[in-house]
């Protein structure tokens, strides 16, 4: 069936993670834009484990789906899942995961239930007819194309697996090159650093993280424009891409303005951690004319309120 045609194998299954310790929730961990990508790592690693190729499976989603963890698979030719499936069932691809996540988390173990879907069909129930797995994951072709964020964190890995073998000398592809990436994530912010300072109407101002007092100020005073902000903010935050500020918008709406805008300045803070600056949030507001605003926000006209 599957070889009759010259096109080529290609196929989509379903790995569905949960931990099974409940101070590791896997979607927690993936959700926060500090783990996030020591998580990933750790399964990029695995995952080449188990096909002996980096190329040998593609990630095209990560969804978050308390308590599991469930990454879209996609594999492009039949040895390579062929191969996965063997991992799969000789719970080699589990040992594996266990094992770079606890390095890349830096925690102890991470004990882990896995299943396997192709479509309706649960592949663990039927792992001994290894030609009947293939051939439902054969059936379930990809329905997307990898997502922008996995895009992101795949250029991060690479550039990371670069840095660490330029540092070590290592000529080696693959997974030769990948086990020099076997180490815990280094600290958040340390690849892309903030600046210290930015410049406001002439004058130096230290680049913070936003406070809760500038969080409830700008809930109070940005108003209408909250949205013109959020769309602003929203070219350099993932968090805040449509439909996320309409979604906002609809779920806050009965609350009022102040909470719409309180809960965007909030996706804003939660998903972008150290790097939610004072410098960024100040800029946004620029753009949107909330001059008055970012002055408040400041400090700069605190004492010329009553003149």
């Amino acid at each position: 069936k599957m070889a009759g045609s010259s096109s080529p194998w290609i196929g989509s299954a379903y790995l569905f993670l949960q931990s099974t310790c409940k101070t590791i929730p896997l979607p927690a961990l993936y959700e926060s834009s500090q783990k996030k990508p020591c998580v990933f790592k750790a399964l990029k690693l695995a995952l080449a484990d188990s096909t002996g190729s980096v190329n040998g499976v593609d990630m095209l989603k990560v969804h978050c789906s308390h308590p599991h963890l469930i990454v879209q698979l996609k594999f492009c030719k039949q040895e390579n899942c062929r191969q996965f499936l063997r991992s799969y069932r000789d719970g080699v691809l589990q040992k594996s995961l266990q094992s770079h996540l606890q390095l890349s988390l830096a925690t102890t173990t991470v004990p882990l239930q896995v299943e396997l879907k192709a479509g309706s069909e649960h592949l663990d129930k039927v792992l001994k007819d290894e030609d009947h797995c293939l051939e439902c994951i054969y059936r379930e072709k990809p329905d997307r194309l990898p997502d922008e964020e996995i895009r992101e964190l795949e250029e991060g890995l690479k550039s990371l697996m670069l840095h660490q073998s330029t540092n070590n000398n290592v000529a080696g592809k693959d997974c030769s090159s990948l086990n020099s990436l076997s180490q815990p994530c280094p600290p958040q912010g340390s690849s892309l650093p903030t600046q210290a300072t930015f410049i406001f109407q002439g004058q130096q101002f230290d680049n913070r993280t936003i406070t809760p007092d500038d969080h409830q100020k700008f809930a109070k005073s940005v108003s209408k424009k909250w949205k013109q902000v959020g769309r602003s903010l929203q070219k350099s935050c993932r968090a805040l891409r449509d439909p996320a500020i309409d979604n906002l918008a609809l779920e806050y709406d009965r609350e009022g303005l102040y909470e719409q805008a309180y809960q965007l300045l909030l996706r804003f803070i939660q998903s972008e951690g150290k790097k939610a600056t004072i410098a960024r949030l100040i800029a946004a507001l620029e753009e949107n004319g909330l001059v008055s605003l970012a002055e408040e926000l400041l400090g700069l006209h605190s004492s010329e309120e009553c003149s």
